[in-house]
């Protein structure tokens, strides 16, 4: 008779091997656990503003909604899904639509009043504008 040595780190490899099989023998139902749409955004600190860009390619700039409520940014918007031809056989989708709502709270020498936004080539850029810091000056003090 022959000892095998009991391992369960190689039972949790088989165990999942096994389901990586299974999820790839139903394209449609690995589907439906994919990623909901979010832009990717970069967060950049300037002297001056602060500013965001958002990934957004496909999505229409009609479709997109800022606002600013309660030192609260919310950028929405929606992209669209293509009408899907039922002829043609796909072997792989991975592009992902829907809706996506980001929100981010501004600090407080952020000008919500002044808040500027552009969309081009997939890109949008929402430039924050920060309150001019007004420094004191010195005052001088005679002593008597």
């Amino acid at each position: 008779m022959t000892l095998i040595k009991y391992s369960p780190v190689k039972e949790f490899e088989n165990l999942h091997n096994n389901l990586l099989r299974y999820f790839d023998d139903f394209p449609t139902f690995r589907k439906s656990f994919a990623e909901d749409f979010a832009p990717r955004m970069d967060i950049v600190e300037k002297d001056d503003a602060i500013l965001i860009k958002a990934e957004v390619p496909g999505v229409d700039k009609k479709d997109i909604n800022i606002s600013v409520k309660d030192r609260v940014l919310t950028i929405e918007g929606e992209k669209k899904n293509e009408v899907v031809d039922q002829n043609s056989n796909y072997y792989r989708t991975e592009r992902v639509f829907g809706s996506f709502k980001r929100q981010f709270e501004l600090p407080e020498e952020v000008e919500t009043e002044k808040v500027d936004a552009k969309y081009e080539n997939g890109i949008l850029t929402i430039d924050l504008k920060k309150r001019e810091v007004v420094k004191p000056e010195a005052k001088v003090i005679k002593v008597k």
